[in-house]
């Protein structure tokens, strides 16, 4: 099958998506899926951030969805969540952010979340019960340490003796919590004993004290123990997390994705119990979360991830997994781990990727972005001959080692229900920038040698 032919064919299936309306045919296609996960091809992406937030809005106004589950860690989001639903102390958004202080803070800190937790806050203004108001929640496992002391800073208040057996028990770790790794790296090799019964108790008698309440009282689960009852989940899975990273990178990978998926569907019993029907959820992160892993190369190494756990665990009428791609443009990334943000070019898409596919449709349809259905669709993706290379930038971005870094076999059609490619996409636009992020100093092209 030739290029051309190829192009061709995506060229027919592909639909705008920038006016209002364009939308329209992409909620039809959700259908009644009360599970939406929204992917993204970068971490740094602004036209990512935009879309995601214009097709939530769409979900919570006009399918009754209720919260928003981001790739970000349970307490910092929590106290998002606080605030949209007019709750908590903060008095902005950006203070209600302020909570993401671990890299990459720029993720969250950024105009387009500003943009989106104003209109959640106003959103829920005009909902008459509190029960119904839209909710803001992380599926991350990060924050083991704040989620120690939220749980003990929750059993202080409720009850004392309980706090107390929380301090012994997360004491086994709690020196150590600012430096997890330190504390991987020292129960791997013998330098110390792990504290994984201790995380287990805790979290177990939370469990036990939530179905407790739920047996005497007939109703459900009150917020905030829920919220403690995460916490505690949290750092059950965190230790794990920390341990296994000292063990293999698929062990470490599918602890996480592992972790969003217990989160996730934790949070949608809760908000079932609240609501009196199932919860409605749409997702924010990572294509290679979101995408299943079993259409990737990641999958024939042994990683599973969020999108195949939820295409296990729930009806396929149920859940829509959506992708985003890119060809090139200028996106927010760090070059090392914990380093500043950066406004960096994007090199042009891989001959041989799914994203020059989607560069050649965008050229041949004059659409500089669309959205391409899958399922139930004859798409010609599903009909290529071989896997192509799919691109993945997250927080990190080397484009002089862009092949190995950043690119993995995938067959898109299998790994997604549909695709939104954006051909020339522009770096979100972090709060604080660092000195690194210039917009003014940005060149308009980019070397293509890869």
């Amino acid at each position: 099958m030739t290029d051309k032919k190829i192009i061709q064919a995506l060229q027919g299936e592909a639909r705008p998506l920038s006016a209002a309306e364009d939308f329209d045919y992409l909620l039809e296609s959700i259908g009644d899926a009360s599970i939406v996960l929204l992917g993204e091809a970068t971490h740094g992406t602004r036209e990512f951030y935009r879309l995601r937030a214009e097709i939530s809005k769409r979900l919570i106004v006009e399918k009754g969805f209720d919260a928003i589950a981001v790739e970000a860690d349970w307490p910092d989001a929590l106290r998002v969540s606080r605030y949209v639903q007019h709750g908590g102390d903060d008095m902005t958004a950006e203070g209600a952010l302020a909570g993401f202080q671990r890299f990459p803070q720029w993720m969250w800190r950024n105009h387009e979340i500003v943009d989106l937790v104003n209109w959640l806050r106003l959103h829920n203004a005009h909902v008459a019960s509190s029960v119904r108001r839209v909710g803001f929640y992380g599926l991350d496992l990060y924050s083991l340490r704040q989620s120690m002391h939220a749980v003990i800073a929750y059993l202080d208040e409720e009850d004392p003796e309980a706090a107390e057996r929380a301090r012994q028990r997360y004491g086994c770790i709690d020196h150590m919590a600012e430096d997890p790794q330190q504390y991987g790296y020292a129960t791997t090799f013998g330098m110390k004993p792990h504290c994984e019964q201790e995380v287990m108790r805790q979290l177990v008698e939370l469990t036990r004290q939530a179905s407790l309440h739920v047996r005497e009282t007939g109703g459900q689960v009150p917020d905030e123990l829920f919220y403690a009852q995460q916490n505690a989940r949290v750092a059950r899975n965190a230790e794990t997390y920390y341990r296994s990273m000292f063990q293999s990178r698929d062990e470490s990978w599918n602890v996480r994705d592992s972790h969003m998926a217990e989160t996730l569907e934790a949070l949608r019993e809760h908000i079932s119990q609240r609501t009196g029907r199932p919860g409605k959820i749409v997702v924010w992160a990572h294509n290679s979360h979101l995408g299943d892993a079993r259409a990737t190369e990641m999958g024939e190494h042994g990683q599973l991830n969020l999108g195949q756990l939820v295409r296990e665990r729930y009806r396929p009428d149920d859940i829509f997994l959506l992708g985003f791609t890119t060809h090139t443009g200028t996106v927010t990334a760090a070059t090392d781990w914990d380093g500043p943000a950066e406004l960096k070019p994007v090199v042009p898409s891989r001959p041989d990727s799914v994203e020059r596919l989607m560069h050649e449709t965008a050229i041949a349809t004059g659409l500089p972005q669309f959205l391409l259905p899958i399922r139930g669709h004859d798409s010609m993706l599903a009909r290529l001959p071989s896997r192509y290379l799919e691109r993945a930038i997250g927080v990190i971005y080397r484009p002089d080692t862009e092949r190995y870094s950043h690119y993995f076999h995938a067959d898109a059609a299998r790994q997604f229900d549909a695709l939104v490619h954006v051909d020339r996409s522009t770096a979100l636009r972090p709060l604080e920038r660092s000195a690194l992020w210039k917009q003014d100093e940005v060149p308009e092209t980019y070397p293509s040698g890869l």
